[in-house]
């Protein structure tokens, strides 16, 4: 899948419905991650640009995994990193505040782009400026799946993406208030697991993270 089809990568984000957000303190543990997230059946990677050599581990994973993964870049702050990003082979460009400068970069390179935002004005002037999901971050701290149900009562036209305080308990909740899909972090990517060389947890995690929104998606 080509960088530029927006349309297909913004659908299955959708269909998966899951972001695992990666972060590792390095390389190899960014890949073990991405090998055992893989292996629980999530087609999606979002590498953060907190993993040492982030930029390299995209193009790197562009090359070597299955053509069908979606590779996405996640805290990525302004447009010259999305540029490097994207030239690497990110398919969606993830950030955790709004950026009005990336976004317009992203929709002149014609690849999906995830602000973060907070408020209800946030939220619209994201979506007004060209984002194709909105991330609500962080959406545990103000409310959790209550926050982005309030938030689509008048906004249901907008993708909502929460992330920040995603978790096994919560994952329904939040499908069931609206959410587009979840980005997960630290309950998906545990940095302990990884250092205890425990991937199997996170494979296992991936597994019943898929359950669970396939589950509240059929409610």
């Amino acid at each position: 899948m080509k960088s530029r089809d927006k349309a297909e990568v913004s659908s299955r984000l959708t269909a998966i419905g899951i972001i695992p957000v990666v972060r590792a303190e390095s390389s190899e543990m960014g890949r073990r991650a991405v090998a055992a997230i893989l292996k629980g059946g999530i087609s999606v990677l979002e590498i953060t640009m907190t993993v040492p050599g982030a930029v390299r581990m995209i193009e790197e994973l562009r090359a070597e995994i299955d053509p069908e993964v979606i590779i996405g870049a996640g805290t990525v702050l302004d447009a010259q990193t999305a540029r490097a990003c994207i030239e690497a082979g990110a398919q969606f460009i993830v950030s955790p505040a709004l950026d009005l400068e990336t976004v317009a970069f992203c929709g002149q390179q014609g690849v999906l782009v995830m602000p973060g935002v907070l408020t209800p004005t946030e939220v619209v002037t994201a979506w007004t400026a060209g984002a194709d999901f909105v991330k609500v971050f962080p959406a545990g701290a103000v409310g959790g799946a209550s926050y982005i149900k309030a938030l689509k009562a008048p906004l249901p036209q907008i993708k909502l993406v929460p992330t920040g305080g995603v978790s096994l308990q919560t994952a329904a909740a939040f499908i069931k208030a609206g959410a587009e899909a979840l980005g997960v972090g630290g309950d998906l990517v545990d940095v302990k697991a990884l250092r205890e060389r425990r991937d199997d947890l996170i494979t296992e995690r991936a597994r019943l993270f898929v359950d669970i929104v396939r589950q509240a998606r059929a409610k």
